[in-house]
């Protein structure tokens, strides 16, 4: 190899492997070896100071079973991939032809093995099961104990819940009935099966679940309207606004629930995701989604963001970047500085728009011949910038920026399930130090979604 482009290519690595600081919801993550992360349906479990995050490999853009993938983190930000937990069995329920999903691992201290509870099921979601396997240390290998039907009856989107009590409980939370029914079972004492409905919502039509304990009272996260996997528009199922419920005055799980009410802003569709896990951060909490993409599901982003009780029920925090210091549990937004596209030039066929965020009205018609030229100020450095815009459609869109007249880089835009809502999606670009001159929906024949703000960012 010359020696000029082993150096180039030594720097191109160490631009995705350099230590990160913060979390970016939404954006591209690569583990600490340049490799995107494939962990989506995400579990994570603490054992010491070490986080294991479990989930689905999805880099085939494949719903069928490829493997169950375990990653490591001492502050949840920089993420090391070790081997796969789980991996398909020819001839069982979780051979290559079949779908394992939402991983979750909590552990057994009476048996002092790790035990994994999933989502199983056939190709055409027929089976509806659960599947259980075990192992002696935190990322496995597991072995499959088998899949099964809980108390006799369908269970879709699970999750699971272990209790801080005396005794460890652990329970399944499961979406039933053909979804209709969602319901909460308590487990053996080895976790390997459950014994006992101890909570039953019905006619909730609720799916994705995840519980958080707070204050003696729990809190459990859930999807408001099942889409048996699909949703209308023949989008996996996301871009639907979520729900809380919580205990009233009570603290056991088979108690009475509260009404539910919403974890985000309604027009938001939570923030264009699906919940996966929630994970307890002092007094709040971590709320972890998965914005899916189903034509690449692969290409599906994690959307990690506060979860805050401030106002005395549960609200997801909006953040482009974010941090998070579990030790203390805390949680801190990363503030930019805002340039907005009424302040740009517009080009070719792009327009003005009469609609507005922020008090600036945004600038629609970009791609396919429209452009938008904006100046930003850069620090000499690898920058996240979050380019906010509203995509009404029902499809994934997206759109180009070059920096300085550089090459072209092409920017996800997710589908907001046809509302007309902005929100931000982040991209890392090097900035020069002082005016940079950013050129928006060139070198594409498609449209892009309508652009209203840019947000430039120095931390990393």
């Amino acid at each position: 190899m010359l020696p000029i482009l082993s150096v180039l290519l030594g720097l191109l690595l160490c631009a995705f492997v350099k230590a990160g600081t913060v979390i970016v919801p939404g954006a591209i993550w690569y583990d600490t070896d340049g490799n995107e992360i494939q962990a989506h349906g995400t579990g994570i479990l603490q054992v010491g100071d070490i986080f294991y995050w479990f989930g689905e490999d999805k880099a085939d853009n494949s719903a069928l079973f490829s493997a169950v993938t375990c990653y490591t983190s001492t502050d949840l930000v920089n993420w090391a991939r070790q081997n796969d937990a789980l991996t398909p069995i020819a001839g069982t329920n979780i051979s290559s032809s079949d779908i394992v999903e939402r991983p979750k691992v909590i552990y057994n201290e009476k048996n002092a093995e790790y035990v994994m509870w999933f989502h199983s099921d056939n190709s055409d979601y027929g089976l509806a099961m659960v599947g259980v396997a075990t192992a002696e240390t935190p990322c496995g290998p597991y072995a499959y104990r088998g899949s099964f039907n809980p108390l006799g009856a369908q269970s879709r989107d699970e999750s699971v819940f272990q209790d801080d009590d005396a005794e460890r409980t652990a329970y399944l939370l499961y979406a039933s009935d053909n979804n209709q029914d969602f319901k909460i079972s308590r487990m053996d004492s080895n976790y390997y099966n459950v014994t006992e409905v101890v909570s039953e919502l019905e006619g909730a039509t609720l799916e994705a679940p995840g519980m958080v304990k707070r204050d003696d009272a729990r809190a459990l996260l859930n999807h408001s309207i099942a889409t048996t996997h699909f949703s209308t528009t023949g989008v996996l199922a996301v871009c639907l606004s979520y729900k809380w419920l919580g205990p009233k005055s009570q603290q056991s799980i088979s108690g009475n629930w509260s009404a539910q009410a919403d974890i985000a802003p309604e027009d938001t569709n939570t923030y264009c995701s699906q919940n996966a896990y929630d994970l307890p951060l002092g007094s709040n909490a971590i709320y972890m989604g998965d914005r899916w993409d189903s034509i690449l599901l692969g290409n599906s982003r994690y959307t990690w963001y506060p979860l805050s009780w401030a106002s005395g029920v549960p609200q997801i925090v909006y953040a482009d970047l974010w941090k998070v210091d579990y030790a203390a549990g805390t949680y801190s937004v990363m503030n930019g500085t805002a340039y907005y596209a009424a302040d740009g030039t517009l080009g070719g066929t792009a327009v003005m728009l009469n609609n507005t965020y922020n008090g600036y009205e945004g600038v629609g018609y970009l791609g396919d011949g429209g452009t938008l030229t904006m100046t930003v100020e850069g620090i000499g450095a690898e920058q996240w910038v979050s380019l906010y815009y509203a995509n009404a459609d029902s499809t994934w869109r997206n759109t180009t920026i070059s920096v300085n007249g550089g090459s072209s880089v092409v920017v996800d835009q997710p589908n907001t399930g046809g509302v007309d809502v902005v929100f931000s999606v982040p991209v890392q670009l090097y900035l020069a130090k002082g005016s940079n001159t950013l050129l928006i929906g060139a070198d594409q024949s498609n449209y892009a979604g309508d652009m209203y703000q840019i947000s430039v960012y120095t931390e990393n």
